[in-house]
């Protein structure tokens, strides 16, 4: 039975859950698919394979052939019978621009108003690891007001969905890895986490070591580029969400003079260490799991039997989960919500409050009932785990990008000593995201920290948007990003709940940036919004 006072569903949890959460445990986004029809292009494209390694010039781009795709999401989106598909081939490895190449999916909607056409607008929903081929398909139409004079174009960033995925291992190997024990409360869980961490690593490295010096933020800042130079615009129009900004911060740092009208929207503070971005996303979710159990509360305890407000629902989604630890809760299709699996679902519906009734109705099933399916429901999406028991990429392409952006590589020794202040910013998250800092220990490929930098003081103005109630990526990475971009970089706020600003609907954050990126005007300095 639904809760009285909230209808959930899980309509909006495609496209809010694609536009991906930045954690340590693997940011979240959507499922790949058959390739695209095939239109080779290559191009050249400014910049360095690597820190330090020069790039020679590549042959010009041709331009793209878009033919009508063939293998979108179904039930089919609406209006999509419009939508083109083509794949442009970029250098593998820049430093060898003639050398072997690799495909990028494309998804392009026309402008609805072509005479007032501006150019096309390039979307990154978020990852690292999220595609952007299905999710543009799915998510077009809350952008249909900038289709009116933008090319919508979305891709599969190298190494994600269509655009020559990094596989790791099978859907079975998936299933035991995302429900295993990911916060250990004993010297034998440490050492199978521990293990389980390493043979993950080197499965990666025996089923993808060809692609995996090649995919991260670098390189694919010059994808985009190639993608610009493919499409004919001189300058880059961009929309980046959650790690999108991170995308989009090195496309300025490493082209400031191909920038044109961008927008970062859930920023992500790139200068700060991976156990402070860990210890403030933990904090961020532990607040956003209140903010949700103060609504429920307030519908009453026949609607929301959880708690008579937000720190007591928040207590028993946390023994809830805890003793899932011990015994899990039986699902659908015979499978089991372990702690895991649970904590990944509660993680998934924060994303949105539109998922909130979800959430609810998925805790009270699983408190009352002893009913996990609605929870593991909301932990598939999350992990990337289709209908039909398949997972995208996303688990191996997060891991293969995260590792390539940075040369920190923790020891379990450091997560033992961080724990008690993982613990402390949240009960509920925190010590799941101390463990996930092993995600690149014995990686098989070194990292690069000029991933790092977003330095565009000589860019074009680039429009930062953060949300105040954002727990996935808190607000505080905003104005850091913004300052970090320098120049005539501004910053928006939106005094809101959920990830991400425009995405949530508010008319003014809507307003305040189609305005940007239509007509160029930059927000006045401090405007709020919400």
């Amino acid at each position: 039975m639904p809760l009285e006072g909230w209808v959930p569903g899980e309509a909006v949890l495609r496209t809010t859950v694609c536009a991906t959460v930045l954690a340590a445990t693997g940011l979240i986004s959507c499922g790949g698919g058959p390739d695209r029809p095939r239109a080779s292009v290559n191009v050249s494209v400014p910049g360095t394979a690597s820190a330090g390694t020069r790039a020679e010039p590549a042959p010009a781009p041709r331009p793209l052939g878009w033919r009508p795709c063939t293998s979108l999401p179904r039930p089919r989106p609406p209006n999509s019978s419009g939508f083109r598909c083509a794949t442009l081939r970029v250098p593998l490895d820049y430093a060898k621009p003639s050398g072997e190449t690799v495909g990028l999916a494309l998804l392009r909607v026309p402008a609805t108003d072509p005479r007032h056409r501006i150019g096309s607008l390039l979307f990154n929903f978020g990852g690292p690891g999220g595609d952007g081929v299905d999710t543009l398909a799915l998510a077009a139409g809350q952008y249909r007001h900038l289709n009116t004079r933008y090319d919508l174009v979305g891709f599969d960033p190298r190494g994600v969905g269509r655009s020559a995925p990094v596989t790791c291992v099978g859907p079975g190997r998936m299933d035991a890895l995302a429900a295993r024990d990911s916060s250990p409360d004993d010297a034998t869980e440490e050492k199978a986490y521990i293990d389980g961490a390493l043979a993950y690593n080197r499965e990666c490295a025996a089923h993808a070591g060809r692609l995996l010096p090649h995919v991260g933020t670098l390189n694919a800042a010059r994808d985009m580029d190639a993608i610009r130079a493919a499409v004919g615009d001189r300058h880059l129009h961009y929309f980046g969400i959650s790690y999108g900004t991170w995308l989009g911060g090195s496309y300025a740092h490493q082209l400031p003079g191909n920038v044109g009208r961008a927008v970062l929207d859930g920023a992500v503070d790139t200068r700060i260490s991976t156990v402070d971005l860990g210890l403030q996303q933990a904090a961020a979710f532990q607040r956003a799991l209140g903010v949700f159990g103060a609504a429920c509360a307030a519908l009453g305890r026949r609607a929301c039997p959880l708690g008579t407000g937000g720190p007591a629902v928040a207590a028993t989604v946390g023994r809830l989960l805890a003793g899932l630890d011990r015994d899990p809760l039986p699902a659908r299709g015979g499978r089991r919500l372990t702690e895991s699996l649970g904590t990944a679902g509660v993680t998934a519906a924060l994303y949105s409050r539109e998922s909130w009734p979800m959430l609810a109705q998925g805790l009270v099933d699983a408190v009352t009932r002893r009913d996990g399916g609605l929870l593991l429901r909301l932990a598939d999406l999350q992990n990337g785990r289709r209908e039909d028991g398949t997972y995208s990429n996303l688990s191996a392409a997060n891991t293969a990008i995260t590792c390539a952006d940075g040369t920190a590589r923790h020891t379990p020794a450091d997560v033992r000593r961080l724990l008690p202040r993982f613990r402390a910013a949240s009960p509920v998250f925190g010590p799941a995201l101390a463990w996930s800092l092993l995600q690149c220990t014995g990686w098989p490929v070194a990292g690069d920290d000029a991933a790092r930098e977003t330095a565009a003081p000589s860019a074009a103005p680039i429009l930062v948007v953060g949300n105040t109630g954002d727990p996935a990526t808190p607000y505080a990475w905003a104005p850091a990003l913004t300052r970090e971009l320098g120049g005539k970089a501004a910053l928006l706020t939106l005094r809101g709940e959920g990830h991400g600003a425009y995405d949530t609907g508010d008319p003014c954050v809507q307003r305040a940036v189609d305005a940007y990126l239509l007509e160029g005007t930059v927000p006045a300095p401090g405007t709020t919004c919400g």
